[in-house]
């Protein structure tokens, strides 16, 4: 995708936020500014992003101080002691942000940052502020795209709602939604499944999904990973289930 070419077209469009959790991260964050400069910069600065140090324990927040110093002012850490969830990373982001529409993406760098992008265009297509934008992994390896696939047959069956890739990123939305909808979103990476399940309507943009190249998996990484997260997940699917349907 030519950046410059597509932000051209884009001067005149509503700010854009960006929240990234960022949890001991070190060796990532020089390529997500990096990223996020270009980007910054071709966009003309219509877009903010916020980095959030969600109580990193290791060198993170030197390099963050490092790097920032020298970067655009639209780039913005905000540091969190103390590590009390993935969804409260993003939250906390989210409170501060002055964008009238507003994303998520990991720090992993497993999805390009530039898919935000696509998924801010994909949003500007239909002018909508109840869509909400989501990315769907490509280039999975089996294993983990059946067990994407067994997750969101289950949580769609039991919530009656059509979920696809659930912890796909980025996730992309209005301040209008997350003004009406978030009052009671969960601080743990079970805020994903939440942001679809309050959605009616939800758009995806194809991401390419790589491998990291440093650090570990937060989530569903490794088969331990993906004993919790399913622990995780079902006892939130079955708390939506009793709140909204039952």
């Amino acid at each position: 995708m030519n950046i410059g070419r597509v932000f051209i077209n884009l001067k005149t469009f509503n700010m854009l936020s960006v929240v990234v959790p960022c949890y001991n991260e070190e060796e990532n964050i020089p390529l997500i500014i990096l990223n996020f400069e270009e980007i910054i910069l071709a966009f003309e600065g219509e877009m903010e992003v916020i980095l959030v140090n969600n109580g990193s324990t290791d060198n993170s927040k030197n390099i963050f101080d490092e790097k920032i110093r020298d970067s655009t002012q639209k780039i913005k850490v905000l540091n969190i002691k103390k590590n009390i969830g993935y969804g409260h990373g993003i939250l906390s982001g989210l409170k501060i942000a002055k964008g009238d529409v507003l994303a998520w993406t990991h720090a992993d760098l497993q999805t390009d940052p530039k898919d935000v992008v696509s998924a801010y265009l994909e949003f500007k297509k239909h002018n909508d502020s109840n869509i909400v934008v989501k990315g769907k992994r490509r280039n999975r390896n089996p294993i983990d795209a059946f067990f994407t696939w067994g997750m969101q047959v289950y949580c769609s069956l039991k919530l009656k709602s059509k979920l696809n890739d659930i912890n796909a990123q980025p996730k992309l939305f209005s301040r209008i939604f997350y003004q009406t909808h978030f009052s009671d979103a969960p601080m743990d990476f079970s805020l994903d499944l939440f942001l679809l399940f309050k959605a009616t309507k939800i758009k995806t943009i194809d991401v390419f999904f790589r491998d990291r190249k440093f650090g570990e998996a937060k989530g569903g990484g490794t088969i331990k990973g993906k004993l919790k997260l399913v622990k995780r997940t079902l006892y939130y699917v079955n708390k939506l289930y009793s709140n909204y349907i039952s």
